[in-house]
């Protein structure tokens, strides 16, 4: 147990905490016993998170600098304060970034798979790369030229471009340069494959930046290049909508996503050794300050996503494939209704198949006795089945209710274009409540059946998405109890009219209610431990940072209550500190899959309640998006959610634990046997045998 020293604050910022998160990434692609092609995926996400991060959080601190804030927040930083530690904390991550890249690098040479300079190639690849730049690349290149009639061109957010410095044939070495830009294109490969030389099994890859470079002099007749450098700049990305004064909140969307291209810049990153003419003109244009990255190799390391995913013929490289199982309960039966009337059914994604997903909604898009389908759509993949689902029951004439989130982030122009498609079909498309994001997964399905009306549900923690359920570990809840269908009712007529607010029978929801739900639930926790009697709280979630909920846990805690949190990327909780939270645990999960799935358990003096719940413990998901949390009445799926919650906590190979100082530290395991959870439930086996004994 340790102490906290009085200057620090009894929480961990919620921003820092994040760079710890993807600092664990980073340490996935450093760790030799990942293979090696997933240990580039993982340095792409790197990458990924930290474009994020910078283009919406530290966006959204540089605008409070702007604005003269200069209040502290919770956790005791100014803005000027934070900014200040994360630049320094992101800057030694992305050394560590491309050191591990340089590595990888190397071990990819070594397996076959090599990136090659333009100037490496034989004589015969030379051509060849040639004939490719003639005929495919240049096409699409724009030069810019930058002097008195042509005014600094936009440069898009998070897109590679050149920046060309040039000397006219003729003019003296000490002239001022020329400078223009050229766009990297982003519709075509960022890797380029070199045919193979004479005799030799080896893959070559040219960037295409590269690949460019070597050209550029074909496109600036008359110029000398004297330096090409690759720069990117990150724009504020985050929406800001007038939802009130919008008439239509689609097309005021839609307008924000164009001006998302303008948003302020807020991170400059150029190759090492930029020239210093390029460096100043650029600095002028975006007037960047001191938000400089220098990137020691390629920048923007998304690309090696695709490589890790789509390069044919290095399996031995990856992870063995994961061929999700049908469950059961459905396999033995085409009707999901004739199972559900019977008993609840919970899926484990990615371990059990999606397909149930969308075969219940097909399902009950075909079904003559199915009079309505409610749903909401968060995230949705390019190529949805359900979505074409909802259209056939609509054009079917069932009534189709939609609720689309236009405002997930970064998903925006995809969710318009399904919302276009759903109405066109003639379903309901609701765009959520003014102020509120619609985060809350649930899927209503109303059936006559010769007793009356039925009401099916499914209730999951992560999105309708058939992509992101073979990457996320998530749970669906599918079921007919008649208390959680007529919540589902009501919290759709919540979510499409008017209507005041509810007492839910078994739901808990955001903003209503759900927050003063958990804060019930953990008090009950605090009055049982202090009665002597069975009292422990297990939650399983991806961020932990309300600093009221904080404190619930902390009151808790000094009460005696024995509480575990399973908390991927952020907390701000401060655990094992005497006096405060001596009987709290935090570990965070990274490994092949991204732990997803919500999860919260209380004891309730030996009574235990476990929910699903598509909420975080964070300010936005209790206050400010319409969130769900459903408990699970089956005794023998509450018994199957205790023992995932159960295999998280004993992790000892990839679990990190929070210490009070705020770094996370691997579990000790050298007197252990290993125990990998993910591991655990990938085996098919255990997990077919472990569903039957239930």
């Amino acid at each position: 147990m340790q102490e906290l020293k009085h200057s620090v604050s009894h929480y961990i910022n919620r921003d820092l905490s994040w760079i710890e998160f993807n600092r664990r990434v980073l340490e996935e692609a450093q760790d030799p016993a990942t293979p090696l092609l997933e240990r580039i995926k993982f340095l792409s996400i790197v990458s990924t998170n930290l474009d994020e991060f910078m283009s919406v959080r530290v966006a959204g601190i540089t605008d409070q600098l702007k604005a003269g804030y200069t209040k502290k927040d919770f956790t005791g930083y100014t803005p000027e304060g934070l900014l200040r530690r994360i630049m320094k904390r992101t800057g030694k991550m992305v050394l560590e970034q491309y050191k591990t890249h340089r590595e990888l690098t190397r071990a990819l040479t070594k397996e076959g798979l090599i990136f090659t300079a333009y100037e490496d190639l034989t004589v015969n690849q030379k051509k060849q790369m040639d004939v490719y730049f003639h005929d495919y690349v240049f096409p699409v290149l724009t030069p810019m030229a930058v002097d008195q009639s042509r005014p600094f061109p936009l440069v898009r957010n998070l897109s590679l471009y050149l920046a060309v410095t040039l000397q006219r044939e003729g003019d003296e070495p000490e002239e001022e340069p020329y400078f223009a830009i050229v766009q990297v294109p982003s519709n075509l490969p960022r890797y380029v494959k070199v045919p193979a030389r004479s005799n030799s099994v080896k893959q070559e890859f040219v960037l295409l930046e590269d690949l460019m470079e070597e050209h550029i002099h074909t496109m600036f007749a008359g110029y000398t290049p004297v330096a090409v450098d690759p720069f990117r700049l990150t724009r504020n990305a985050d929406l800001t909508l007038d939802e009130e004064g919008a008439e239509d909140l689609l097309e005021e969307i839609e307008k924000e996503l164009r001006r998302r291209r303008w948003g302020s810049p807020v991170r400059l990153e150029v190759q090492k050794g930029f020239h210093p003419y390029a460096l100043e003109m650029l600095r002028e244009e975006f007037e960047i300050g001191d938000n400089v990255f220098e990137i020691d190799g390629p920048i923007d390391l998304s690309y090696l996503m695709k490589m890790s995913l789509s390069l044919p013929g290095f399996e031995h490289l990856r992870f063995p494939k994961l061929e999700p199982v049908y469950p059961r309960e459905f396999d033995e039966t085409d009707d999901f209704f004739e199972v559900l009337r019977d008993k609840d059914v919970l899926v484990y994604h990615p371990y059990e198949s999606f397909d149930a997903v969308g075969d219940f909604i097909e399902q009950a898009a075909n079904d003559p006795d199915v009079m309505a389908i409610k749903m909401t759509l968060y995230r949705v993949s390019g190529n949805s089945s359900i979505v074409k689902a909802l259209a056939t029951a609509a054009e079917g004439g069932k009534q189709v209710t939609v609720i689309v989130e236009l405002k997930a982030r970064f998903d925006e122009e995809r969710n318009i274009a399904w919302a276009r498609q759903l109405e066109q079909a003639g379903c309901h498309v609701v765009y959520g409540l003014v102020g509120l994001k619609t985060h809350a997964k649930i899927t209503l399905v109303v059936r006559q059946e010769p007793e009356g009306l039925r009401r099916y549900v499914h209730v999951g923690t992560g999105n309708y998405n058939d992509n992101t359920a073979r990457l996320y570990t998530d749970i669906g809840l599918f079921t007919s109890h008649p208390v959680i269908g007529e919540d589902a009712s009501v919290l759709f007529n919540e979510m499409t009219g008017y209507s005041a607010p509810h007492d839910w029978q078994a739901f808990g929801v955001a903003p209503a209610d759900m927050k003063s739900k958990l804060f019930e639930l953990i008090e009950r926790e605090a009055e049982h431990a202090a009665a002597g009697k069975p009292a422990r709280i297990i939650a399983k979630m991806n961020s932990l940072s309300h600093q009221e909920m904080v404190d619930k846990l902390y009151d808790a805690s000094r009460a005696g209550v024995p509480i575990d949190l399973i908390i991927r990327g952020v907390c701000c909780l401060r655990p094992n500190v005497t006096g405060l939270s001596e009987s709290i645990t935090v570990r965070s999960i990274v490994d092949r899959f991204l732990e997803h799935s919500r999860i919260f358990y209380f004891e309730n003096g030996g009574e235990p309640q476990v929910w699903l719940s598509s909420a975080d413990w964070m300010t936005r998901n209790l206050t400010r998006r319409i969130e769900l949390m459903c408990p699970v009445f089956d005794p023998g799926l509450k018994e199957m959610l205790i023992h995932i919650l159960h295999i998280s906590l004993s992790d000892n190979v990839k679990a990190r634990i929070l210490r009070s100082s705020g770094q996370y530290e691997r579990e000790p395991n050298e007197t252990m046997t290993p125990f990998r959870s993910q591991f655990e439930a990938l085996d098919i086996v255990t997990w077919k045998k472990w569903q039957a004994s239930f």
